[in-house]
């Protein structure tokens, strides 16, 4: 008998997407302090209130537009989001290569904050719509090993890139990656419902970055 294994092809390009999203930022998370002290002034210090600037902003933001985008039928305005929200967010590193100064910093990760709002409830969503029934704990589970994978692996290399290649490459290979993640999802727009449909969901647990 032969066993069908249920990651269509939405699944698999949204697993993918994430996986060259997470990669990029994951060059660059465990070593942006180290950026932060050494090449912006007043760094040291508000490495604490940076990364709050960001979690705040992404977390006080994101209900508010899924609430917003649950209230339209299908999924067309999830998609423009999500999209939109990840260019956005991997457009921030281009700007870190011009930072000078601490309040730089601050304002693009609020803007980061504001575009991963954008970008975390409507990939959970089209996500959990399109997983095939009786395939929800595998689906999940795969995206989870995607994630670690890609952290494993990006942050083994980030410090060797920043190290020998400096972080103005990094930071360049992390839009790239992130700009790739949003291009890999236009191959599934055809495939993007029209109207409402809902599958029982399946909690997401929160990505770092």
């Amino acid at each position: 008998m032969k066993i069908e294994i249920g990651l269509n092809k939405v699944i698999r390009t949204l697993i993918l997407s994430d996986f060259f999203l997470q990669s990029g930022w994951g060059l660059i998370g465990p070593i942006f302090a180290i950026f932060l002290t050494k090449q912006v002034k007043g760094g040291l210090v508000s490495v604490g209130l940076i990364a709050a600037t960001y979690w705040l902003t992404k977390s006080i933001v994101q209900p508010f537009i899924a609430y917003f985008l649950d209230l339209k039928k299908g999924e067309k305005d999830d998609f423009k989001f999500l999209i939109f929200g990840i260019y956005l967010a991997n457009t921030i590193p281009l700007g870190y290569l011009i930072s000078t100064q601490i309040w730089h910093i601050f304002l693009l990760e609020f803007i980061r904050g504001l575009a991963m709002a954008c970008v975390i409830p409507t990939w959970s969503a089209i996500f959990t719509r399109h997983i095939d029934k009786g395939w929800e704990a595998f689906s999940w589970s795969i995206e989870s090993t995607g994630i670690g994978l890609a952290f494993g692996f990006s942050a083994a290399f980030g410090g060797i890139i920043a190290n020998f290649l400096g972080f103005k490459i990094l930071f360049v290979l992390t839009t790239i990656l992130g700009w790739l993640s949003a291009t890999v999802l236009l191959k599934i727009k055809d495939q993007i419902f029209l109207r409402d449909h809902f599958q029982p969901t399946v909690p997401h647990s929160e990505k770092p970055f």
